[in-house]
């Protein structure tokens, strides 16, 4: 896999950090506009970067939180189409939580299931626990 060179790798990691940091405090909108601009200096088809998956994550995260699920999707949508992005536990948790509140509920049930089986009971203790309340009406844990 190409790497990105080193500076520019730098300041993606920078500010996607100054984001971790606005949206820890509740500040998504803010934490949003460092994940675009980190995203923006991927050169080329951003979709081969690897760092292009985690931003992606990071700025539907931030969707999610704001409740902008159709922007949340599509960033999720285009996580899972760059390196390592299928098959992340996250994303499919993000995903189901999602279909959850737009009451896709056999969606979210299904990506519910996949984040479980990815990443087991932990990856569902920081959010609201409806989310494990419901998958536990759907599987055996």
């Amino acid at each position: 896999m190409t790497e990105l060179p080193e500076e520019i790798y730098a300041e993606i990691t920078s500010l996607s950090k100054q984001g971790d940091h606005l949206a820890k405090l509740n500040k998504y909108e803010e934490a949003k506009s460092m994940y675009v601009s980190a995203l923006k200096l991927l050169p080329g088809d951003k979709n081969i970067w690897e760092a292009a998956t985690w931003l992606y994550v990071a700025i539907g995260d931030t969707h999610f939180h704001l409740r902008n699920y159709d922007k949340c999707f599509k960033c999720f949508y285009n996580a899972v189409q760059c390196p390592e992005g299928l098959g992340n536990p996250f994303i499919h948790l993000r995903l189901g939580q999602m279909y959850y509140e737009q009451g896709d509920f056999e969606k979210a049930s299904d990506e519910l299931i996949r984040a479980h089986m990815g990443a087991g009971l932990d990856i569902f203790m920081e959010d609201d626990p409806k989310y494990l309340s419901f998958l536990e009406t759907k599987i055996k844990i």
